[in-house]
């Protein structure tokens, strides 16, 4: 089945390291790099320019698959397909699997990233806004934290959008074990001392910063 051993562990490795580079947890490091551009879980560019570690890991990854077609001799095709849907929903399995059995506090803590925000302006100083977004518990315990939420889109000229929900804060969340929760808030916003921010508009796939004391963690 193999024409060279060497090169499918040393595909499996370099894998491995590709999946360390950007393993989304305890973090989402798409937050951090607001990528525009991705490749197999790589940001390869935002709107800054290239980011060069994910160009590192995405010639990684490709050259892992180039070493494993090469040291397999049988079912090239079909064993390469199977690595690259494992690599793409490995990390998640993992991270569930942790939360489920050993993760305590907000570790346990999952978000689908599907959250959405609508802000409306009332006058000049005023705002109503709403944001919803699901969490899911994963431990055998209550947990409590408060809740951030970050500017995650590209605005012109830096305009503040999602994080204006913060000054209506600080929002103290708690979700009991094992459970999923929708989570809605509702405020009315004043902005007579909030410069460079928006008139109103709406946003989805909004990220959040969850906090419990000295633990936080970008979502």
């Amino acid at each position: 089945m193999f024409s060279s051993k060497v090169a499918v562990m040393i595909s499996l490795i370099t894998l491995g390291i590709c999946m360390y580079l950007y393993f989304p947890f305890p973090n989402n490091p798409m937050v951090e790099t607001q990528a525009r551009t991705i490749f197999m879980s790589f940001p390869i560019s935002n709107y800054d320019g290239s980011i060069s570690l994910g160009i590192t890991g995405s010639v990684l990854f490709i050259a892992a698959i180039i070493l494993l077609a090469i040291g397999l001799k049988k079912y090239r095709l079909r064993t390469t397909i199977i690595v690259v849907i494992a690599y793409t929903i490995l990390p998640t399995l993992l991270i569930t699997m942790y939360q489920e059995t050993l993760a305590k506090g907000i570790d346990a803590i999952s978000y689908n990233g599907e959250g959405a925000c609508s802000f409306d302006s009332v006058d000049e100083d005023l705002m109503d806004a709403k944001c919803n977004l699901s969490l899911h518990n994963r431990s055998n315990e209550a947990v409590t934290f408060e809740l951030e939420f970050l500017d995650s889109t590209y605005q012109e000229d830096d305009l503040r959008m999602e994080s204006l929900m913060n000054l209506a804060g600080p929002h103290r969340v708690t979700i009991e074990a094992n459970q999923k929760r929708r989570i809605n808030f509702k405020e009315s916003l004043n902005l007579s001392n909030v410069p460079n921010h928006i008139g109103g508009g709406t946003s989805k796939g909004i990220h959040i910063k969850i906090i419990d004391g000295e633990t936080l963690r970008i979502l």
